[in-house]
């Protein structure tokens, strides 16, 4: 699974735990749970692009979002549930921003393949100073890539299964 399919099932995960969690609510806060919605559809960033796009108002919007966001009054049931989403949220944001086992066995196997390139600075003379150029991974890092893919798969075990053993002999005379 690459990153842009893991963020997009992120998304779903949190959609569908807000809608879990609203899903008692009564019908007559159907605009309240579309705020909700939109809310989290923008990041979590903008309230009151929320409120707009929820349905309410542009005038008044930035505080009738201060309001929903806050708990305030009667919109203290839509805080518990914007608080709980965004933890969730940031819990698993930081879990995708981490590799996964596969993700790194196939950077490992493109570099090897020398499928990957590096930057380097190139003279470009005296006029005209540096540039940055792409080129080949060198033969090192292929190596040392199939290298540690080679340890991933054991490859490199010693399979002969020779052992040694030592006989201490005491002598009580």
């Amino acid at each position: 699974m690459d990153k842009n399919e893991r963020v997009e099932q992120l998304n779903r995960e949190i959609v569908n735990l807000a809608l879990s969690l609203m899903e008692d609510w009564a019908p007559s806060r159907n605009q309240q749970k579309k705020f909700v919605m939109e809310y989290i559809a923008n990041g979590f960033i903008n309230g009151s692009e929320a409120v707009i796009k929820a349905g309410y108002s542009e005038k008044g919007a930035n505080t009738k979002a201060s309001e929903m966001l806050a708990g305030v009054n009667k919109y203290e049931h839509i805080k518990p549930v914007i608080d709980e989403v965004k933890k969730a949220y940031e819990e698993r944001k930081a879990e995708l921003s981490i590799a996964s086992g596969t993700e790194v066995l196939q950077y490992l196997t493109s570099v090897m393949r020398g499928e990957q390139t590096e930057q380097i600075l190139k003279s470009e003379g005296a006029e005209y100073g540096q540039a940055i150029v792409d080129i080949d991974v060198g033969a090192k890092d292929r190596l040392k890539a199939a290298e540690m893919l080679g340890r991933t798969h054991k490859l490199f075990t010693d399979k002969s299964g020779n052992t040694t053993e030592i006989v201490v002999v005491r002598d009580d005379i």
